[in-house]
């Protein structure tokens, strides 16, 4: 597969996997009360940890007012987490296209 090298090898790795495996275990609270904190719903909290639902812009703020870092980076893993299962997806159709030449 071509294409970004940054965007191969590892699996792509979904926000919620983090929310899941470091962030909220190490908050020692349960899901319910950081649902509460966020302002939604536990089933919404849930669909993000189980990688069902993407993270938005209003839940980037969301968690980064929580958390207390920039929603910045909730959006970019969100968005490197697209692009490399969409690379994957699209390998065939994106060799096809050839590139051109810079001038």
């Amino acid at each position: 597969m071509s294409g970004n090298p940054l965007l191969r090898g590892l699996a792509p790795m979904h926000p919620g996997e983090i929310l899941r495996e470091d962030i909220l275990p190490a908050t020692g609270l349960p899901q319910a009360e950081i649902a509460r904190r966020l302002g939604v719903s536990r089933q919404t909290l849930d669909d993000l940890i189980a990688e069902r639902q993407p993270v938005t812009p209003a839940m980037a703020l969301r968690l980064a007012k929580l958390f207390g870092n920039a929603p910045e980076f909730w959006l970019n893993l969100q968005r490197d987490h697209d692009l490399r299962v969409l690379e994957r997806e699209m390998a065939e159709e994106l060799a096809a296209i050839p590139a051109l030449d810079a001038a």
